[in-house]
């Protein structure tokens, strides 16, 4: 007999309901007697005990389906150890529904914050596995996260998109790709898609250079130019003030995002007409892409077979497109960032591509 946990844990994905999939099958056709406990809306379900046992019924017809089926929250790292509004402790109130429950193991699905929590968890003295998950990709220890490829098809739709109307008007557009800290969507999706200008967190961008870039395509005939911005990327002003001063610009900040800050300083010194799109939480939303399914189905068979092993700790991670156990311990709390001297990039440069450096 085995008995499971099993949650999601902040941002929803496409591809969360094809890992629970995979972790329940592959556990289901090698234990004989299994119990699977699912938790609604994240580590809020394990803290205040809500949940239901799940049948294998339950994770038929899933693997095309997108969002989570046990709902999802946030719940910040920093305030776990602080008790809720009615004093409730909980990191002990997770550890009483993980005992009360007499789980073997609990399978926690999300990205950074959940990680963290996972790990705290473990530390508890808690058997835990995790499966990462964002599409940010920013997860440390892993080459891919799910959710991830999924994501870049919507963006790489939503630019292919704005492609005929910018040639239609000659028009400068601004695609506005998720990702605050890393901009490992905005790279790709810039890429595969075609954008003349791509703006990341990683390299702080000199608003001079995106116009000299803008002006340049002008010069060559070209009338319309595409970029395509991650919704955290920063100049190199910002960039060079303290966090402190930094917070206190935001707190007078006028704009909607960063994106409509660059287009008002792009019509204002160039002339130039600009529209912005957000596709925003689109980029979450669908059925995950094939990749993924894919991904997720092997993740899952993975991180079953290290609970037959009894092997706990982990995050399950693919690393040179084969699956790994990395000790959370090793990789909790740490972030996987854009390189700005990777090859990647160096290529996208070779083809004419600005990243406003």
């Amino acid at each position: 007999m085995k008995r499971i946990g099993m949650l999601t844990s902040g941002g929803d994905c496409q591809a969360l309901n094809a890992a629970m999939r995979g972790v329940v099958k592959g556990l289901s056709h090698n234990v004989d007697e299994l119990e699977i406990y699912g938790f609604y809306n994240g580590y809020k379900g394990l803290i205040y005990g809500d949940y239901r046992l799940l049948t294998s019924k339950d994770f038929s017809g899933i693997l095309t389906k997108g969002g989570t089926i046990l709902g999802s929250s946030r719940q910040p790292f920093k305030l776990m150890r602080v008790p809720d509004e009615n004093g409730l402790d909980k990191v002990e109130a997770m550890k009483q529904t993980y005992h009360k429950l007499k789980l073997d193991c609990l399978v926690i699905l999300g990205g950074n914050g959940t990680q963290k929590t996972a790990n705290l968890l473990r530390e508890e003295g808690l058997n835990v596995i995790h499966l990462p998950k964002t599409i940010d990709n920013d997860i440390y220890g892993t080459d891919i996260t799910f959710g991830f490829y999924s994501a870049i098809n919507v963006a790489c739709a939503a630019i292919d998109c704005i492609h005929t109307t910018a040639a239609s008007h000659n028009r400068v557009f601004i695609v506005e790709v998720m990702g605050h800290k890393v901009g490992w969507l905005t790279l790709y999706a810039g890429v595969a898609s075609g954008a003349d200008i791509i703006l990341l967190p990683e390299i702080p961008y000199d608003i001079d250079k995106v116009i000299k870039a803008i002006d340049k395509r002008t010069r060559d005939g070209k009338g319309f130019t595409i970029l395509a911005v991650a919704e955290g990327a920063i100049s190199k002003e910002d960039a060079a003030l303290s966090k402190k001063e930094y917070k206190e610009k935001l707190k007078n900040y006028k704009y909607p995002s960063v994106s409509y800050e660059i287009a008002d300083q792009i019509e204002k010194r160039s002339g130039t007409e600009v529209r912005v799109t957000v596709p925003g939480h689109t980029q979450r939303g669908g059925s995950p892409c094939p990749y993924d399914r894919a991904l997720c189905t092997r993740l899952g068979a993975a991180a079953a077979r290290a609970i037959i092993d009894e092997d706990y700790g982990y995050m399950i991670a693919m690393v040179n497109d084969k699956t790994k156990r990395v000790p959370l311990k090793d990789v909790a709390g740490k972030l996987k960032t854009v390189d700005p001297d990777c090859q990647m990039i160096k290529e996208a440069k070779t083809i004419g591509i600005s990243f406003g450096d």
